[in-house]
């Protein structure tokens, strides 16, 4: 059974960065791991997803250029860098993983289909 576990939550000023980490037991053959976020009130969105194989990645517009999600195979485990943070970035941060037939069913954007979620993990930026 795959579980996810996430950490580097925390709380930091607008500017400031983090760096969230998601250690996967059991998810070795998943090959598609996404950061996903959920403000309250607000719908769970996507926020960086990784397509393990090519290491190609998806990112929402609102992250581009201050999000990266990266990976290291030894340790089965996935990162989300953020930096230049903001106050919209507040959130409840989930990792989630799938298998993914193809690069594009992987890089949708959508937690549709992702079978395996992390507890999540609190960010909270201030101004």
């Amino acid at each position: 059974q795959v579980q996810l576990a996430e950490s580097g939550g925390g709380s930091v000023q607008a500017g400031g960065s983090l760096r969230l980490s998601c250690s996967g037991s059991g998810s070795t053959w998943m090959n598609c791991m996404g950061w996903f976020r959920q403000a309250p009130g607000k719908e769970r969105e996507g926020v960086a997803i990784l397509y393990r194989r090519r290491d190609s990645t998806f990112y929402a517009n609102s992250v581009k250029g201050r999000f990266t999600i990266s990976q290291d195979s030894a340790k089965n485990t996935v990162y989300l860098q953020m930096n230049s943070l903001r106050p919209e970035d507040t959130a409840m941060y989930f990792c989630a993983a799938k298998v993914a037939f193809t690069e594009a069913g992987c890089l949708g954007g959508s937690p549709g289909g992702f079978t395996q979620w992390g507890q999540g993990t609190q960010v909270t930026v201030s101004s």
